[in-house]
C-alpha cells in the first residue's frame, strides 16, 4: 500500500522512491495505492486545481506502468473509514514524537506561516492510510522510513490498548537500499511543489530536461585529490548512479578524484542520460 499527493506533476523521485516498485509489486502481491488527496491539504488549502491534479496524477500513474485491472487506484477522501480511523490514530499519537519528525521540521522552515495541526499528525494520516489495508508492506523512500517506523508504533500501541488487529508494515523495496534522489539546486531531495527548475518531471520534455540538468548547482572543482564531495556534488553523482553506465559513473569518479573534472561536462553527460532514460 502507498500513495502520492496530487500537488503537482509526478517527478524522477517518485519515479525512483515509489514508481518504480509499484510496478514491480502490481505482478506478486495484493496492491492498493491511493492518490493522497487528504495529505495535500496540509500544504495546499487552495482545492480550486485539486480535481484536476487527481486526475493527472491517476493518468501518471497509469502511464509509468500500473494496471487498474491488477491493483486498487483510488482516491484518499472518497474511502470515509480514513477519517474515522485518523481520529482514533491520534489519541495513540503523541505532540513530542511528532514535532521531532524530520518532515514536519523541513516543512515548519520552508513555511512558518503554515504550521497547521494537519502537517503536524501528517504521521498519523500516513499510519491510518497503512494501517486501514492491513498492509504488510510499503513502497517508501528513505525520506519516509520515519514515518513507516511511527506506523509500526502506533499499530503496536493501538494493538496492546485494544486488541490485536493490526500487523506491523515493512518497508519494501527490491533494491539493497531505500532511494533518495535528490533536488539539482542542493538543498534537499526532489519535490513536486518546491523548486520546479530543481525538480525533473516525467513530464518534461528533452530539452527541459537539458536546461534543468545544465543549471544543476555545482562548484569550483576540487583542489585536492580523493576530496570529500560536498554535497551538491554528491547530489549529481548520485542522479548520475541512477540513470548513467557503470562506465561513465566511473570515469566521472576518477576525474574527481585527479582534481580534472569539467562540471559543464559532467552536466551534459548526465543530461544525456536523463533524456535516454
Amino acid at each position: 500500500m502507498s500513495g502520492i499527493r496530487p500537488t503537482g506533476y509526478l517527478h524522477l523521485g517518485n519515479y525512483f522512491g515509489a514508481m518504480r516498485n509499484y510496478v514491480k509489486m502490481q505482478e506478486t502481491h495484493t496492491c492498493f495505492f491511493m492518490v493522497a488527496d487528504l495529505h495535500s491539504l496540509t500544504t495546499h488549502p487552495d482545492t480550486s486545481a485539486l480535481k484536476d491534479n487527481i486526475f493527472r496524477v491517476l493518468a501518471e500513474n497509469i502511464a509509468c506502468g500500473l494496471d487498474p485491472e491488477k491493483v486498487s487506484l483510488y482516491c484518499q477522501s472518497h474511502v470515509y473509514e480514513t477519517s474515522e480511523l485518523y481520529l482514533y490514530l491520534n489519541m495513540l499519537a503523541y505532540k513530542g514524537e511528532l514535532e521531532k519528525t524530520a518532515t514536519f521540521k523541513d516543512k515548519v522552515r520552508l513555511n512558518p506561516q503554515n504550521v497547521n495541526a494537519g502537517l503536524l499528525t501528517y504521521p498519523v494520516l500516513m499510519a491510518t492510510d497503512i494501517l486501514l489495508h492491513r498492509a504488510m508492506y510499503v513502497p517508501v523512500g528513505k525520506d519516509q522510513e520515519q514515518h513507516l517506523e511511527m506506523a509500526r508504533n502506533f499499530a503496536n500501541r493501538f494493538n496492546t490498548r485494544y486488541s490485536p488487529v493490526f500487523p506491523e508494515p515493512q518497508a519494501f523495496n527490491f533494491n539493497s537500499e531505500l532511494v533518495k534522489v535528490p533536488s539539482l539546486d542542493g538543498t534537499g531531495k526532489m519535490s513536486k511543489s518546491e523548486n520546479q527548475m530543481a525538480t525533473l518531471y516525467l513530464a518534461d520534455d528533452d530539452e527541459m530536461i537539458r536546461k534543468k540538468v545544465m543549471k544543476a548547482k555545482t562548484n569550483e572543482g576540487p583542489t585536492l585529490p580523493n576530496a570529500p564531495k560536498p554535497p551538491e556534488i554528491e547530489n549529481i553523482f548520485l542522479l548520475m548512479k541512477l540513470v548513467s553506465d557503470e562506465a561513465t559513473l566511473k570515469k566521472f569518479e576518477a576525474d574527481y578524484n585527479a582534481c580534472t573534472i569539467r562540471y559543464g561536462d559532467m552536466k551534459k553527460q548526465l543530461a544525456e542520460d536523463m533524456v535516454k532514460f
